[in-house]
């Protein structure tokens, strides 16, 4: 069976070097949760920026993984940077195309439905015409069927 023995360092026995307290002397006292500290440590976080934490990780990476981390970045971005372009090229031609085909053909659309409009509309006139006056456009016809004698 495994026994354990505590062996204590021979530094934790040691009297440490600097000042003595004794219990009279309370002058030597610090606070190690005061304001000043606490301040102290807020400027240093502040001061230290995400472009420095990242720099730092720098030597976290190998340079072969950084090297080819830098590599597939750059193709990504030059892939990325094409695309836009082709569709912004794209979107152009699409874009024009609609202003030079398109338009002329709404136009000539919308004026062919107002024809068609007209049409209806002397159509719907004739019709109230002959049902408000219906001898006058029957017999108008009636003699223009019969023969002169």
């Amino acid at each position: 069976m495994v026994q354990l023995k505590e062996v204590e360092d021979e530094l934790f026995t040691q009297e440490q070097p600097g000042p003595t307290l004794d219990d009279n002397d309370d002058d030597y006292y610090t606070d190690t949760d005061s304001e000043i500290s606490d301040d102290d440590e807020a400027d240093l976080s502040l001061e230290e920026t995400l472009a420095d934490r990242l720099t730092a990780l720098r030597d976290v990476i190998p340079p072969k993984q950084r090297a080819a981390l830098t590599n597939s970045l750059s193709t990504a971005a030059s892939w990325m940077k094409s695309g836009l372009s082709w569709s912004g090229s794209a979107l152009f031609v699409v874009s024009t195309s609609v202003l030079l085909f398109g338009v002329p053909f709404a136009l000539a659309n919308l004026d062919e439905m107002e024809h068609m409009e007209r049409e209806r509309e002397e159509k719907m006139r004739q019709g109230a015409t002959d049902v408000l006056t219906p001898g006058v456009g029957s017999s108008l016809t009636s003699q223009q069927a019969k023969p002169a004698v």
